[in-house]
Order: C-alpha cells, then sequence, then structure tokens
C-alpha cells in the first residue's frame, strides 16, 4: 500500500514537471482621464433682478416698470428697498392700484414708490437703531421696534437682508404712504364750523345772510364765532327776525361785523387795540387778568386754523356800533354825560356820517375848576351843545383826508383849524391821540383837549 502511494506521488510530480509554463495574465492599457469643468459663476443680481425673479413682488414690478424707475434701481446704488409684497399692496382700498398705475398718475406713483427706498444699504442690525430715515423722496419714515418686531411707519418688515449687488431688500407687509399724501386737507371757515356742532345758528345765519361762499373763497379772514349759546342770549325773538329774509342787510352786516381781514392769531390781539372789520367799523380788544376780549365779548377758544385763516370763538353776539355807542363802550364818560345834557344822543345816533373830535375825560378835566360842572346846568344847555357841535364835522373824515385839510366847517357853522407839526395832527389847540374809530354813522378821533368856539 505505501508502495502504491509513492509511485501515484512521484507521476504527480512528473507531470507536473513536464507541463508548459502558465501564460500571465493580460495587463490594461491606461487610458487618459478628461479634466473637471469650472462651474460658472452666477451673475450678481440687482434689486429690480430680485424682485423679478422672487414672484412675490409682482404687483411692485409692475409699478416699478410704470414708474419709470427700472433703471434706476438697477443703477449703482446702493438703495435700501422697503418692497411691499403683492398682499401689501391687495390691501389698499379698492382701485386704488389701477389709478396709480394710468399714465395721468405716474407722478403720484413714482412718490410712493420713492419713499419705499432709502439711500444706502442699510442692513436690519442698523435699522434697528434708528427712529427715522430719510427716503429718496425726501421725506422721512418713522421706525420703531415693538415687542421684538420692526415697523417702518405702520408697515410691519416681515423678512430682511435680502442682499442684492446694488444694495438690500427688507419685505414689508403693507404699502406706506407719504405724509403729504395722507395729511387731511385743511377744512375752509365754512366747513369748520359746520363740522364742529357749536355754530348751527352762526352757520344758518351765514347761510340766510348768503356769505357762505364768501366765507369759503381764499381769505384769509379772521372770524370771532359766536357759540349757539350766545346768540341764545340775544333779546327772545331776535335772531328769528334776523333770518327773515327782509331783514337780509341787517344780519349781514351784524356777521360781518364779526370778520376782520387777514389772518389775526391770538398772540397778535393786544390790550387797547382797535381794528377794522369787514363791515368797514371798529372793533376794540382788551386783555383783563389773562382773558381776552372784543367789545362785549370774551374769548373763551382762539386760533381755530382753517385753509383760509383762523377763528376764535365767543361768547357773546357782538353789535356794530354808532357813535354814541362806541363813546359809551369806550368810555369817554364826560362827553357822553354832556351829549345827554344837551339832548344830542339822538342826533349823534342818527344816519349822519359824522366826525367827532371826542374829548377824553382828562381833556374835560383839563378845563378852568367849575366849567364843567356849569356847563351840564340846564340854563347853559345852548352854550353846551355849541360846544359839542364844535367838535362835529359833517360827513366821514377819516384820517388820511384830515391831514390834507388845513380847515373845516363843524356842525356849529364855524371853522376848526387843521394843521400837522412834526407828524402830529392838531385841531385848533388839541392834539389828536387816536384815530379812525369807525363807526355805523362816522368816524371818532380822539383829542386831548376840549377846543372851544370863536
Amino acid at each position: 500500500m505505501k508502495r502504491l502511494m509513492l509511485f501515484a506521488l512521484v507521476a504527480v510530480l512528473a507531470l507536473a514537471a513536464c507541463a508548459p509554463a502558465a501564460t500571465p495574465a493580460p495587463t490594461a492599457a491606461p487610458t487618459n482621464t478628461p479634466m473637471p469643468m469650472p462651474t460658472p459663476t452666477p451673475a450678481p443680481q440687482t434689486i429690480v433682478d430680485i424682485a423679478v425673479a422672487d414672484g412675490r413682488f409682482t404687483t411692485l414690478v409692475a409699478a416699478v416698470q410704470a414708474a419709470g424707475l427700472v433703471e434706476t434701481l438697477a443703477g449703482e446704488g446702493p438703495f435700501t428697498v422697503f418692497a411691499p409684497t403683492d398682499e401689501a399692496f391687495a390691501k389698499l382700498p379698492a382701485g386704488t392700484l389701477e389709478e396709480l398705475l394710468k399714465p395721468e398718475n405716474k407722478q403720484q406713483l413714482t412718490d410712493i414708490l420713492l419713499y419705499h427706498v432709502v439711500a444706502g444699504k442699510v442692513m436690519a442690525a442698523d435699522v434697528v437703531n434708528l427712529s427715522e430715515a430719510e427716503t429718496a423722496l425726501g421725506e422721512k419714515v418713522a421706525i420703531k421696534v415693538e415687542d421684538g418686531k420692526v415697523f417702518i411707519n405702520e408697515a410691519q418688515v416681515i423678512i430682511t437682508d435680502i442682499e442684492a449687488s446694488n444694495g438690500v431688500i427688507h419685505v414689508i407687509d403693507t404699502v406706506i404712504l407719504p405724509p403729504s399724501m395722507t395729511a387731511e386737507e385743511p377744512m375752509d371757515i365754512v366747513d369748520i364750523a359746520v363740522a364742529d356742532g357749536r355754530f348751527t345758528t352762526l352757520v344758518a345765519a351765514v347761510q340766510a345772510a348768503g356769505l357762505v361762499d364768501t366765507l369759503k373763497s381764499e381769505g384769509p379772514f379772521t372770524v370771532f364765532a359766536p357759540t349757539d349759546e350766545a346768540f341764545a342770549k340775544l333779546p327772545a325773538g331776535t335772531i328769528e327776525e334776523l333770518l327773515k329774509p327782509e331783514n337780509k342787510q341787517q344780519l349781514t352786516d351784524i356777521l360781518l361785523y364779526h370778520v376782520i381781514a387777514g389772518k389775526v392769531m391770538a398772540a397778535d390781539v393786544s390790550d387797547g387795540l382797535i381794528a377794522d372789520t369787514a363791515l368797514g367799523t371798529s372793533v376794540f380788544f382788551k386783555l383783563d387778568m389773562g382773558n381776552a376780549y372784543i367789545n362785549e365779548a370774551q374769548i373763551i377758544i382762539t386760533d381755530i386754523e382753517a385753509s383760509n385763516g383762523v377763528i376764535h370763538v365767543i361768547d357773546t353776539v357782538i353789535l356794530p356800533k354808532d357813535i354814541v355807542d362806541a363813546a359809551v363802550f369806550n368810555k369817554f364818560e364826560t362827553l357822553v354825560a354832556a351829549v345827554q345834557a344837551a339832548d344830542l344822543v339822538e342826533t349823534l345816533k342818527g344816519e349822519g356820517p359824522f366826525t367827532v373830535f371826542a374829548p377824553t375825560d382828562e381833556a374835560f378835566a383839563n378845563l378852568p375848576a367849575g366849567t364843567l360842572e356849569n356847563l351840564l346846568k340846564p340854563e347853559n344847555k345852548q352854550q353846551l351843545t355849541n360846544i359839542l357841535l364844535y367838535h362835529v364835522v359833517p360827513g366821514r373824515v377819516l384820517a388820511e383826508d384830515v391831514v390834507k385839510l388845513t380847515e373845516a366847517e363843524t356842525a356849529l357853522g364855524q371853522k376848526v383849524t387843521i394843521k400837522v407839526e412834526d407828524g402830529k395832527v392838531f385841531v385848533d389847540n388839541a392834539q389828536v391821540i387816536v384815530t379812525d374809530i369807525k363807526t355805523t354813522n362816522g368816524v371818532i378821533h380822539v383829542i386831548d383837549a376840549v377846543i372851544l368856539p370863536k
């Protein structure tokens, strides 16, 4: 058995030695590997490019195109754009957007868009440190941070820092409008009176007098407006009578007596001021213990500004004054007493017109002692009358006319001499110290001495 196994092993070895050598496996031929191609760098996008590509700003893009601002916002900049979404534009009142996109409204659209643009690149980290920013329109936007939210005017910033090659976009949820567009048009004097609610009687009177168009015109006017309570203080039936068509002229005169040409603010009023009204007669101002008065009426509210002037509210209806009324109101007490003693009240309350050179109380006090007391005695009535008539010139002679005269004939029939010396005007020996107190039946010039007939 051992010999058999040995023989087999020798045979195997012999066969192996006689076998041909193994052919080596072929080596793969080398191949050329292609070089990787460079990835192209995207071109930087402008603010306009980003808005167009985004898809949330189709309305904004249409508006920018309609306003002719594409080249501007694609320009070098840098710009900061607060970009309203399509939803923001949809919140505008119905029809607003369509109107803005019309060619005739291009300037308005442009102004709105420029109000959304700030010069420079202002990132969110900088925005929160500002309280306001000037826009490309030249009007400012307000900026505030509230509960971690940022607001531009009333619009919330909902996405920040979308960087562009020429600036940055912050997305807002509301279209913001320039203050110049949102400011309410100021109302005129009539509109304010109608809207206020305290002047229903005044408004009715203005309408009845046909003065609505006048007081709605350019002006400016200063109106001293009586409240409904002021009209209610008139004697019973007065307002009803005045509102009748046959009394239109009288009503008109009363209303015009409450109007001064020009815009007279409260700060312009001084104690003792005399001003001409639209009626052509004078009103008198007094300041007393912090209160201001026009004639008998207290001014209770001041400086209600209107597009065509200003309103001051008064607590009493003021009535035009004739010469006697004006003398009484201005406390020419001695002159009034003399006029009453001479029975000239009705004369000087008549149609006139008259020009009265009115001596002050101090002027009468400068007469020799006892003179005034004697003149006021009934037996001296004619002498007193003559003196008073010597202070009256027929006609309405204003100061500008007085200075052109050398004399004037009085109601007594005698002439007074008039001269101007060193800028002062004298009637006989009396200096004229106040001029042109205009009344319904003439004019008063105040003098510092009693003048006596020759």
